[in-house]
């Protein structure tokens, strides 16, 4: 297992970093089967890797309340605590099971804001080796526009990999 984690190292071009940041946490993580040391390590790393993250997380589908989602490990400020599948961005995200990029949260129809300075987000749903949802990533930045399909792609891959596969 690797014991350090430098995100100065890392390559400026956003493709690339989430390529080199992919490796990192499959080295980290190597031999680690526990899921909430697996979730709390993939939230460190990634927002400590990009500049405009500012709140960076996952919200997980209860078991006792599926129709929710219930706020994991994270970094930032305070989270909402549960969000309804299918209500604002993190609820849909979960509920059609498919990324949601946001360049502008003002925007978005029915957007739950948790910190007032939010201004862009980025969701992607997170699922089991079976496909079954276990819940969505979510990052936050407080500049517009901050997101985009190298970041779907980068996120996605990652996820997959460490909870997918």
């Amino acid at each position: 297992m690797a014991e350090s984690f430098d995100p100065t190292a890392l390559p400026a071009a956003k493709a690339a970093r989430y390529a080199a940041l992919a490796e990192e946490i499959a080295a980290v993580l190597e031999g680690e089967s526990n899921i909430v040391a697996r979730q709390a390590t993939v939230v460190s790393m990634l927002a400590n890797a990009f500049e405009p993250y500012f709140w960076t997380g996952f919200y997980l589908v209860d078991p006792a309340k599926p129709e929710e989602l219930v706020i994991g490990p994270y970094q930032g400020t305070l989270g909402c605590l549960r969000i309804a599948l299918g209500r604002g961005v993190c609820g849909t995200a979960a509920a059609e099971r498919r990324t949601v990029i946001v360049p502008d949260v003002d925007a978005f129809p029915g957007h739950i804001a948790c910190d007032s300075r939010s201004k862009s987000e980025i969701v992607v749903p997170v699922f089991d080796a079976a496909r079954a949802l276990l819940g969505v990533f979510d990052v936050d930045s407080t500049e517009l526009a901050a997101f985009d399909e190298t970041d779907a792609a980068g996120l996605e891959r990652i996820l997959r990999a460490t909870f997918g596969a």
